[in-house]
């Protein structure tokens, strides 16, 4: 007897199989036609697959495009200059129901864990407030990771290594960083070495945003590899966007992605908001942005694609689909062949997961948490982005979406 069975489903793998949900884990894996359950799912060919998870995201400014004006521009930096200008009259409330707002949003796609980025530069920490209370709401059914994320600098902004240690001691659960940001390279290094040493005394994972320019001068992520190996954090340090990757000349690169991976810093980009907000003082060809995901995933680094952004300064769209994430990052990165896009789909699943350090997976003694999509296999997932059929999260059915039909008008 099980709580709960997904009869029928096609795995990732190409199999067909039952699963059986007791309490909050995957009890078996198997054929389960003479059991019963409180609650049946009849899959029925469907693909089964665990949930998306993104791994890069701002919470605390999503849903907020066109406050207090639009990013005329569409650069990173004023994206950051008219980020300082709204969260000084945002409201702690107006930041909880958006941010509400986007979590239920996201897991009716399937998506049941985030980890964002909190600026911790302001005072108040208005933003790590409102986060957290945002965490304590959706934790029965969206994991939500914090970072500790000094938007204006780790040095550059006043106070702000002392907001960060704040935001840690409130509950906040990763630290991060932007070294590209501080006034100079030094600082930025010493930025790196600060925060892997921080984290290293506390225990606690490392998430830097990292070189997240064209410069490819901008080469933090050395620095943060080679901390993560004085520090002792292999396993638990990630560089994002990593963009100035894209533009180094190949023989850095030789000698820098064997030290990511020796560090086992894991490299999050960010397809949509990396290859448009990249390349904007280019002329022809313009510059896509993206870092070196075939090459880094050749040496063994794990790599994630994330969101980032959802309708913020940063970026006019976005819709919380991770699907549309690994869409626009397999063209990027020129993942076309089966096994590339393959991995894509992975990629916004079991990988951001593992990065997390978070349990999920379809075998026994995984977290109960997995999503019944309108498509036979992940490729054709990620061709159509279909209806999220059914979404459980640790055993519980958090969302269902009917079938996409299409009737044809008589005499067509």
């Amino acid at each position: 007897m099980f709580d709960l069975i997904v009869r029928g489903g096609t795995l990732a793998d190409g199999r067909i199989a039952d699963i059986g949900i007791t309490g909050d884990t995957i009890a078996a894996v198997d054929d389960l036609s003479s059991a019963e359950a409180g609650t049946v799912i009849e899959a029925a060919g469907d693909l089964v697959t665990p949930p998306f998870v993104d791994p890069h995201f701002h919470l605390d400014a999503t849903l907020s495009y066109g406050l207090p004006r639009i990013n005329a521009s569409g650069t990173l930096l004023e994206g950051i200059g008219l980020w300082g200008e709204l969260k000084q009259i945002v409201t702690q409330d107006e930041m909880i129901d958006r941010a509400l707002a986007y979590c239920d949003w996201a897991v009716s796609q399937g998506l049941l864990a985030i980890r964002s980025h909190v600026d911790t530069c302001d005072d108040r920490l208005l933003g790590v407030e409102a986060m957290l209370e945002v965490r304590a709401r959706v934790r029965p059914y969206l994991d939500l990771q914090l970072v500790a994320f000094p938007q204006d600098g780790w040095y550059r902004a006043p106070g702000a290594e002392a907001q960060v240690i704040r935001a840690l001691d409130a509950g906040v659960d990763v630290v991060g960083g932007i070294p590209h940001f501080e006034r100079t390279m030094a600082d930025g290094a010493a930025s790196v070495r600060a925060a892997c040493e921080l984290a290293a005394d506390r225990g606690l994972r490392v998430d830097l945003h990292c070189d997240e320019s064209d410069d490819p001068n901008s080469r933090h992520i050395e620095t943060l590899a080679a901390e993560t190996i004085r520090c002792g954090l292999q396993g638990r340090v990630t560089g994002s966007h990593l963009t100035s990757m894209h533009s180094m000349d190949n023989y850095y690169v030789a000698k820098l992605i064997p030290l990511i991976a020796e560090a086992q810093v894991a490299a999050i980009p960010n397809p949509l908001i990396n290859i448009t907000l990249q390349g904007r003082m280019d002329s022809y060809p313009k510059r896509r942005g993206m870092t070196r995901v075939p090459e880094l995933r050749a040496a063994g680094v794990t790599v994630a694609f994330g969101q980032d952004c959802v309708r913020d300064p940063w970026y006019p769209l976005g819709s919380g689909d991770m699907l549309d994430v690994a869409h626009m990052g397999l063209h990027v990165a020129l993942m076309t062949s089966p096994e590339q896009m393959r991995t894509a789909y992975q990629m916004v699943t079991e990988t951001p997961a593992q990065i997390m350090g978070l349990d999920f997976g379809l075998e026994p003694g995984k977290r109960g948490s997995l999503v019944v999509m309108d498509a036979p296999d992940p490729i054709e997932a990620l061709r159509l982005r279909p209806a999220r059929l059914c979404v459980v999260s640790d055993g519980r059915v958090v969302a269902r979406t009917a079938p996409q039909t299409c009737t044809l008008t008589a005499g067509f």
